[in-house]
C-alpha cells in the first residue's frame, strides 16, 4: 500500500465514522429538535388564536353584540333628523354619528367573524355586564326599550313626525340619553375585556361620545332647551374625565368637524 493509499483509507474511515456518529446521535437529535419546534409552533398558534380568542360568553363578544344593536338605533335617529331639519350644525353632527357608528358596527361584526362567533347573542342583552356597576337590569326598562339609553318606539315615532326645531331638540335630547348609556357600556368593556383591540375601540367610544354629550348640551342651550339628564354632573363624574372641562359653555368640545360653529 502506498502512502497515498494509506491517506485515502484514513480519510474514508473518518467519513465512515462521521456518518456513523450522525446516525447514532445527530439524526435522532435533529428529529427531537424538529418535533419540539413543531410542538412549540402548535402551542404558540393555540395561544394566539385559540386560548386568546374571546369565547361565546366573553365580555368582548357581549360588548360587540350589544353595542352593535345600540349603534343601530343611533344611526336610525341620525338618518331621521337629517331628513327633518335644514340646520347645518345638527345635520353635520347627525352625519358624523351616522358615519362613525356605522363604521364601528362593521368593525364589531368583523371581530365576531374573526372569533368564529355568531352575531346572535346566546342569552339576554347585557348579561356580560353582570356585577359591573348598577342600573344594567334590562327587566326594569319601559316596554319596547331593549337596552338602557335607547329610545322607545313612541319616541322614534315622535321624531319621525317632528320637523325643524322640534326635530332638532328631540334628536339632541334622545341622542344625549343614548350616548350616556353607550359610554357606560363602553366603560364596562374597558373594565371587563382583555382583548386590546376591543379595549382600544371602547376607549375611543368613551372619549368621542362623552365629547358629543357636552356638545349636544351646548346645542340644546342654543335652542332654549335642556337635556333630560344633568349632563354637567354626569361629565364631572365620568371616567376618563377629559370631557369634564367641556361641560361649561365656553369649554365645549373642539372637534375638527364641529369646531366652534355650534
Amino acid at each position: 500500500m502506498t502512502a497515498s493509499d494509506g491517506g485515502r483509507g484514513t480519510v474514508g474511515e473518518g467519513r465512515a465514522a462521521a456518518r456513523e456518529r450522525w446516525r447514532t446521535f445527530g439524526a435522532p437529535a435533529l428529529a427531537a429538535v424538529t418535533v419540539a419546534a413543531l410542538c412549540l409552533g402548535v402551542l404558540l398558534g393555540w395561544l394566539a388564536f385559540g386560548a386568546g380568542r374571546p369565547g361565546e360568553d366573553s365580555a368582548e363578544a357581549g360588548f360587540a353584540r350589544d353595542m352593535s344593536e345600540h349603534h343601530a338605533q343611533a344611526v336610525q335617529m341620525s338618518q331621521l333628523v337629517m331628513q327633518r331639519t335644514e340646520d347645518e350644525d345638527v345635520r353635520r353632527l347627525a352625519v358624523d354619528i351616522d358615519n362613525n357608528q356605522n363604521f364601528e358596527r362593521g368593525m364589531m361584526a368583523g371581530w365576531l367573524a374573526q372569533w368564529d362567533l355568531p352575531r346572535a347573542r346566546p342569552g339576554e342583552r347585557m348579561d356580560w355586564m353582570a356585577g359591573h356597576g348598577d342600573g344594567h337590569d334590562v327587566t326594569d326598562l319601559p316596554a319596547g326599550v331593549p337596552m338602557p339609553g335607547m329610545a322607545s318606539p313612541s319616541e322614534i315615532e315622535e321624531l319621525t313626525r317632528a320637523r325643524g326645531r322640534e326635530a332638532e331638540v328631540l334628536y339632541l335630547q334622545l341622542m344625549t340619553t343614548h350616548h350616556i348609556a353607550g359610554v357606560e357600556m363602553a366603560q364596562a368593556a374597558l373594565d371587563l375585556a382583555s382583548d386590546e383591540d376591543v379595549r382600544a375601540a371602547a376607549q375611543r367610544m368613551v372619549d368621542a361620545q362623552a365629547g358629543e354629550v357636552a356638545l349636544m348640551a351646548r346645542m340644546l342651550a342654543e335652542r332654549d332647551a335642556e337635556p333630560r339628564e344633568d349632563v354637567s354632573a354626569w361629565l364631572a363624574g365620568a371616567e376618563g374625565g377629559a370631557a369634564e372641562q367641556d361641560g361649561g359653555g365656553d369649554g365645549a368640545t373642539e372637534d375638527p368637524d364641529h369646531g366652534g360653529d355650534h
